[in-house]
């Protein structure tokens, strides 16, 4: 996973190029954009080059708010957050799995928040997805 995807500064990635470095993933990132967009309604997207060290990133923007960044990867993509004091509260006062609680518990507070990154793999990291999405919405 380590490999960075889309390095390079003037070719921005789109669907097809995902689609074929994701592989069977693909369609589970699909599945949450589709799922965002029937409940939540618009979820801007907006790619941003982050450098070589990171390559392109795809901005999430609900309601002109940061929801999350997808970063793609060979076979599998990113989910990172960044959740305030309320939200993280909430995830620690959850049903969600304890590795994820005790990630969020044990990561640095910085002044936008605690991050929390979700490798996704398989389908049900998707419904763990919109969960946090939709703490991170009501919070």
């Amino acid at each position: 996973m380590d490999e960075i995807l889309f390095s390079e500064k003037d070719v921005i990635p789109n669907n097809q190029a995902i689609d074929k470095e994701l592989g069977g993933t693909y369609k589970y990132w699909e599945e949450i954009r589709e799922l965002l967009s029937d409940n939540y309604g618009t979820v801007t997207e907006e790619w941003k080059y982050y450098g070589l060290k990171n390559g392109w990133i795809l901005k999430n923007i609900y309601k002109k708010r940061n929801l999350f960044f997808f970063k793609p990867y060979r076979n599998c993509f990113l989910i990172s957050f960044t959740f305030g004091a309320k939200a993280v509260l909430e995830i620690e006062n959850s049903s969600l799995p304890e590795s994820i609680i005790t990630e969020i518990q044990q990561t640095k507070k910085y002044a936008e928040g605690k991050g929390q990154r979700i490798y996704v793999k398989k389908k049900n990291d998707v419904s763990l997805i919109l969960k946090l999405v939709s703490i991170k919405i009501k919070n």
